[in-house]
């Protein structure tokens, strides 16, 4: 045998050990990523809730368990921000529901037509009240959205009636009336929405509820005028960004893929302009280079290239100024709570400032930040598959109650002097 073949021989059995070594090695680095990307090391934990002590405080949280307990969300993928949202964003939830509603056209002054789909309640309330959701949606969403149906659907069995704003152009079956679209803050179809329900319904009660972009709606509605706010029992926003200014800033950032979503909600929003572009800029072309908005990858591009231009502000800054409802929403008294995650991927932290010092300076504000659940995801389950209903459907309906037990049982002490510990117990 000459030497080499010796050699080979010697080195033929480690050969395997190398390679099995290797494959060791990268299982390893998969196995990191996956528990680094799916945030598998990160606790569960109950929300972090801020707020001022008081007996209504002190009742909402002894009457919603869910606000107290620690959320968990399903075990393989639910502590990622980024799959939460995704989820949401592409299957909405999971066996969605299709409640039966009736679609209401309303003529507005510009010549525009809001709509909205009015779902009655399935049962009675628990404390006998007539109770009606007007509930305002996310960016370019309506009615027929599987988050939206589950969420009416949980409603109507607890004894709500739902009124659903669908956001003007979003509903690609129904043509724009009028050279205009939704925009961040425009709230008169949702004021048109109330004022419908208020005069049809005149002995309902309202619980306010907005999602995202309809958060920023609703509390920049009800904070515009003091008679926005009569009749209504509450207000609930979830995963709304309270500054458009300072939102779309850290849009163009690529951390948490930031920059990614972004031009993701740009394609979006430029298939719903094109998809109404006859009836936005059929007689006023000169409105708006159509080649802009082709190439544009952002969505301060289109809002400074289209959308601004529906209510003649004369900059963009003056556009995200004027239609934020941080400018708005201290004017709200009645109770407020405010929902966010601390993985939503599409809200920085630092936007989290200012419903934190909100609830510093308002007794009727409550701020929960859970720790896990993205954008408007929020999915509960064992380990794989999550549950058709979320925690955030079970916790806007848990306070709602919660906020119409505290109305019923207030009632009796009115007729004599006040008595807020009584009703503290009353449960």
């Amino acid at each position: 045998m000459s030497a080499h073949e010796a050699e080979v021989q010697t080195l033929a059995p480690e050969m395997p050990a190398m390679f099995d070594g290797m494959k060791l090695a990268a299982v390893a680095t998969v196995l990191y990523i996956i528990v680094r990307c799916l945030n598998l090391k990160s606790p569960t934990a109950p929300p972090a809730i801020n707020y001022q002590d008081t007996p209504l405080s002190r009742f909402l949280l002894k009457s919603c368990p869910l606000l107290t307990k620690e959320y968990v969300p399903p075990l393989l993928w639910g502590k990622s921000g980024h799959l939460q949202t995704a989820l949401y964003g592409k299957l909405g939830r999971v066996s969605s529901p299709h409640p039966h509603g009736h679609r209401k056209f309303l003529p507005m002054l510009d010549g525009a037509t809001a709509t909205f789909d009015l779902f009655e309640p399935l049962g009675d309330h628990q404390t006998g009240y007539d109770v009606t959701m007007v509930i305002c949606p996310g960016i370019g969403n309506h009615s027929e959205k599987h988050y939206i149906r589950t969420f009416v659907d949980y409603s109507q069995k607890q004894g709500y009636r739902c009124a659903v704003l669908n956001h003007l152009g979003a509903l690609p079956d129904i043509e724009l009336t009028s050279p205009r679209m939704f925009t961040y803050g425009c709230t008169w179809e949702f004021s048109a929405m109330v004022g419908y329900i208020k005069k049809a319904y005149p002995h309902t009660r309202l619980i306010v509820v907005g999602f995202s972009l309809g958060g920023n709606i609703v509390c920049k509605f009800l904070g515009e005028n003091p008679s926005n706010q009569e009749r209504v029992l509450c207000c609930v926003s979830v995963c709304q960004g309270y500054s458009a200014l300072r939102a779309q800033e850290t849009f163009l950032q690529w951390d948490h893929f930031r920059r990614f979503y972004n031009f993701l909600m740009a394609d979006n929003m430029k298939k719903i302009i094109l998809s109404h572009r006859k009836s936005l800029f059929g007689g006023n072309s000169k409105m708006v280079d159509l080649s802009r908005l082709f190439t544009a990858t952002s969505l301060m591009q289109i809002d400074d290239n289209i959308m601004r231009k529906f209510h003649g502000h004369s900059s963009l800054k003056e556009y995200y100024e004027k239609e934020s409802c941080v400018h708005y929403v201290h004017n709200v008294n009645v109770p407020l709570l405010l929902v966010n995650s601390e993985d939503d991927p599409l809200v920085h932290q630092s936007l989290l400032t200012i419903p934190h010092t909100l609830s510093d300076k308002k007794s009727n504000v409550m701020f929960v930040l859970t720790l896990h659940g993205g954008h408007l995801g929020f999915f509960e389950g064992a380990v794989l598959f999550p549950q058709p209903l979320t925690w955030m459907d079970k916790v806007i309906v848990s306070y709602a109650n919660a906020i119409c037990q505290w109305e019923r049982n207030k009632t009796p002490c009115q007729s004599r002097d006040s008595c807020p510990e009584e009703t503290e117990e009353k449960v």
